[in-house]
């Protein structure tokens, strides 16, 4: 079966969401592919057996579905195709990185991967897209990093670096930016309440001075700003100690 957009994006979305479940489980449970897909379940099932007859994915009726190694192969070249498209839109197209996430959906099904490899090399063989999202080289592999937390699980008090935003959302992307906690930021988790559903941290350097959240200049004069963020949020944003 010829990788079809549709099969791609099927591949694509059993790939990320393979990458988020708990180390103990193997298996997508089939009601999270409707939603990521924007398709009806019967769809989602029956498209999935038909990647199952062409060897590119494992289906366990009434459990889950999971990649097979073909499958892995092709879903992480439409991400390697999708990362380096964003991150070419906003480095020489000088789009900006909440529009480029739609642009990357549609473009990822027809550039070749001679342009892709082009593209790769001028951009200097990037490790991550605009939103920290690993890029797959060119035979689908992911260079591992340190090792990542979120905001709920990230140690308290020490120093850490914004390392990627999970939610491609244009309006969490744009609140992302406006509360400076872009990849690359440097910051401090400086409390949690989980009865007040809040995470309070302290963006620090330049980052800070630009973010107008209303949360005040931080007291303790480290040069930084607090900003108060709800747990749904703190848990799209991963952070890792600095290099």
């Amino acid at each position: 079966m010829l990788p079809s957009s549709t099969v791609e994006n099927y591949l694509k979305a059993i790939h990320e969401a393979q990458n988020r479940l708990p180390s103990d489980r193997e298996l997508v449970p089939m009601g999270q592919l409707p939603s990521a897909l924007g398709v009806a379940p019967g769809t989602a099932t029956t498209m999935v057996k038909t990647l199952a007859e062409s060897g590119l994915v494992v289906y366990e009726p009434y459990s889950g579905v999971r990649l097979t190694a073909a499958g892995t192969k092709l879903a992480a070249a439409v991400l390697r195709r999708h990362r380096l498209v964003e991150l070419f839109l906003v480095r020489v197209m000088g789009m900006s990185w909440d529009e480029v996430h739609d642009e990357a959906e549609q473009l990822e099904h027809a550039v070749s991967d001679r342009l892709i490899e082009r593209i790769d090399e001028m951009l200097g063989r990037p490790a991550v897209d605009p939103h920290g999202d690993p890029i797959p080289d060119a035979e689908g592999q992911i260079q591992t990093g340190l090792e990542s937390y979120t905001l709920l699980t990230c140690a308290i008090g020490v120093p850490l670096v914004v390392s990627r935003v999970l939610d491609q959302d244009g309006e969490f992307l744009r609140f992302v930016e406006h509360s400076a906690l872009k990849p690359g930021q440097p910051i401090t988790v400086v409390s949690r309440d989980a009865a007040a559903d809040r995470v309070i941290v302290r963006v620090s350097g330049n980052g800070a001075a630009g973010a107008d959240t209303g949360a005040g200049a931080d007291a303790g004069g480290n040069g930084g700003r607090e900003i108060a963020l709800g747990t749904r949020a703190a848990s799209k944003l991963l952070v890792e100690r600095p290099r």
